[in-house]
């Protein structure tokens, strides 16, 4: 792990520990901060984890706190553009080290602030298999191993001219680029056909399409996601992750992410009682997987059902994160029915 991202780390504890207090300055650009009570907006990022814990904050910022909220949806990469420049107030996943240099120079202009720990800590390949693959050839166990004719066949598929397969990182997500690096940094491009989906729901279909059918499947999982909470899945193994690695070619695995809670700084005026309450959150991979098991059984649930689902059953967990009145006024407006207005329709 780099000096650099260990101090960021070191930064987050301390903030969680409350050591640090709300910045009375507004922004970089020298805008005025918005006023308490104004609209709160989330980076709705198009994966199922980020809009659950942007429904759930949302609930507890305008039912517990009284500030309108809103989302602004899209891909990591304009959506933390917008959380640089003030159009976005809260990232509730900020993936670190994928797109470290940009969160680098950001922290540096001053135009973002980690103000919690969001999953934890989670890991991310662009080389997984079913298991049941690796069961049936045991020696497919390496991303050098997709050099191999037998094995790169295996994935092979009429629109691909003989190469493997490779369904990786969703257009826009900060994974693409890096995913791309590790491929040419492998010196597998004359091996391997990349697909990029369209969004999450698309990669997510392939993989499940495939593993029903006990069929071949490469490419791009995290732990955090659907089926990998839920599928036999196996990584290939990679070169271990170096900050020189990394910073060359990326020719290594990834390092495990650690996501945070960001906010732009003129929230930290604006909006003190709600980045008290992010620095609390505690919604971890461990929470998570209760709310995937739960979807995953209601397919037709969307994120709003989920967010009230979870809020419901767990609100011993909640309050330890909202002050007294706030909980009240949470508690009675689940107890209504009390449906945020700024949740997007789904």
């Amino acid at each position: 792990m780099s000096s650099r991202y260990k101090a960021g780390l070191l930064l987050t504890v301390i903030i969680l520990a409350g050591a640090c207090a709300p910045s009375q300055q507004g922004g970089p650009t020298g805008a005025a901060a918005p006023q308490a009570g104004e609209t709160v907006v989330f980076g709705d990022y198009n994966w199922p984890s980020a809009q659950v814990q942007n429904r759930i904050a949302q609930y507890i910022v305008e039912k517990g706190y009284g500030y309108p909220t809103d989302v602004v949806f899209g891909a990591t990469l304009p959506l933390f553009q917008g959380l640089r420049r003030g159009d976005i107030d809260v990232s509730m996943e900020i993936w670190l080290p994928n797109q470290i240099e940009a969160w680098y120079e950001a922290e540096a202009n001053g135009e973002v602030v980690v103000v919690g720990l969001s999953l934890g800590n989670d890991w991310q390949s662009a080389f997984v298999i079913p298991a049941y693959l690796q069961e049936e050839y045991p020696e497919l166990d390496s991303v050098e191993d997709l050099k191999e004719e037998r094995f790169k066949s295996l994935f092979a598929t009429p629109e691909t001219g003989g190469k493997a397969r490779l369904v990786s990182c969703v257009i826009g997500w900060a994974c693409e680029e890096a995913n791309a690096a590790q491929v040419e940094g492998y010196g597998l491009e004359e091996h391997v056909h990349v697909i990029n989906p369209g969004d999450g729901a698309a990669l997510n279909s392939d993989l499940y399409g495939a593993y029903a059918k006990g069929e071949p499947w490469l490419g791009y999982q995290w732990g955090s996601n659907e089926p990998a909470l839920f599928l036999d899945l196996v990584r290939l193994e990679e070169p271990a992750y170096s900050d020189e690695c990394w910073a060359a070619d990326k020719a290594c695995a990834y390092e495990d992410a650690t996501v945070l809670v960001a906010v732009h700084p003129d929230l930290l005026e604006a909006a003190p009682d709600v980045i008290e309450m992010l620095r609390a959150w505690g919604f971890r991979l461990s929470v998570y997987r209760d709310v995937a098991a739960w979807q995953q059984e209601n397919d037709q649930a969307n994120a709003n059902d989920a967010a009230l689902w979870w809020l419901n059953g767990n609100v011993e967990t909640w309050r330890a994160w909202v002050s007294d009145e706030a909980a009240a006024a949470i508690e009675a407006a689940l107890a209504s029915g009390e449906i945020p207005d700024g949740w997007p329709d789904e």
